[in-house]
């Protein structure tokens, strides 16, 4: 039997319990050119509040009744396509959901043995990915950057502020709490790490960012954006990676600061990971360097059991994880 994750109402505010249900149907049998996937992790990412909204977006809202999206890395226990075998472990988009069959399009073999599945959902996963390109193509860091993170102890932004030291830049988070703080900048290797809970995020930019900011990575937006765009240099590059402190408001809050753009020339741009698709393969053998040398760590919050979605979910939220969220379904 296959136990799912169905949406069952689009919620306003943060979503409540009953948004979701917890279904059990009958496993289906793969067709000719199919695979039956038993899905192992399953990926908890905040844009997933975003899915659920039936607006405008760069991917289409998950629909009522259907699985709820996700991205996963499962095991095949059986194959009618010609590219995959049983046994191969596959990443791909199965959805919160025990079972799942596909076509193969979408689905990755990955080396379940060299490598903990989790990472694949992590650090060389979209995860992993959107912290590459973001900070490399569209933050376009150099040597000697000053380069701002917030959420800097999440799956993203951990990942962002490694690959901005690598490269030489001088890295300051923003995270929520002592802890958070004293991991980002203790393991994680960043320079300083502002508690936004606990301090004045503006004063402690002008101690640890004397000069400015060159890069601003952006992973909450409101309030703290603001306080980057009253901070940053000429020619300074905004990546709006995502804006957590926005995705549950009934009101959207916009930046107020916005025409400091306009007074240091600077640019401020969206960034999907999925525009990069072609090169995934490139930035993932690059971290995986990265990694057997020591440079890069990651780091998951792994939670248990399909049931327990709905209270992994609220986590995303509430700032209580840090690294990569992930569900162990199976």
């Amino acid at each position: 039997m296959n136990k799912k994750i169905i949406l069952k109402k689009r919620p306003v505010g943060f979503p409540a319990e009953d948004t979701w249900a917890l279904q059990t149907t009958a496993v289906d049998e793969p067709k000719e050119g199919e695979i039956l996937v038993e899905t192992q992790y399953v990926s908890l990412d905040p844009a997933m509040r975003g899915w659920l909204n039936d607006q405008k977006s760069y991917i289409p809202p998950v629909q009522i009744n259907d699985v709820m999206r996700a991205g996963t890395v499962g095991k095949i226990i059986q194959s009618k396509h010609p590219n995959f075998k049983e046994g191969d472990f596959v990443s791909g988009g199965g959805g919160v959901q025990q079972f799942y069959i596909s076509d193969g399009k979408n689905e990755f073999k990955v080396d379940g043995h060299a490598v903990p599945l989790p990472k694949y959902l992590s650090v060389l996963g979209m995860t992993g990915m959107t912290a590459y390109f973001g900070i490399l193509e569209v933050g376009k860091i150099k040597e000697g950057d000053i380069v701002l993170i917030s959420g800097a102890a999440g799956a993203v932004g951990s990942v962002a502020g490694q690959i901005a030291k690598i490269k030489g830049c001088t890295v300051v988070g923003i995270a929520g709490g002592k802890e958070k703080c004293t991991y980002v900048v203790d393991h994680l290797g960043f320079d300083a790490c502002i508690d936004y809970k606990n301090e004045q995020v503006y004063e402690k930019l002008k101690e640890y960012c004397p000069k400015g900011i060159d890069v601003y990575f952006d992973n909450v937006g409101g309030d703290i954006l603001d306080l980057a765009l009253a901070k940053i240099r000429r020619h300074a590059r905004i990546v709006i990676c995502g804006a957590i402190s926005q995705y549950n408001a009934t009101e959207i809050k916009g930046p107020k600061n916005y025409l400091s753009l306009l007074i240091n020339r600077a640019t401020m741009q969206g960034m999907v990971v999925f525009d990069y698709a072609t090169r995934y393969q490139e930035a993932g053998m690059q971290m995986a360097r990265w990694m057997a040398e020591g440079n890069l760590k990651s780091d998951e919050a792994i939670y248990e059991g399909i049931e327990n979605f709905y209270d992994t979910f609220k986590r995303l939220f509430s700032g209580d994880k840090r690294g990569k969220l992930v569900l162990k379904v199976s």
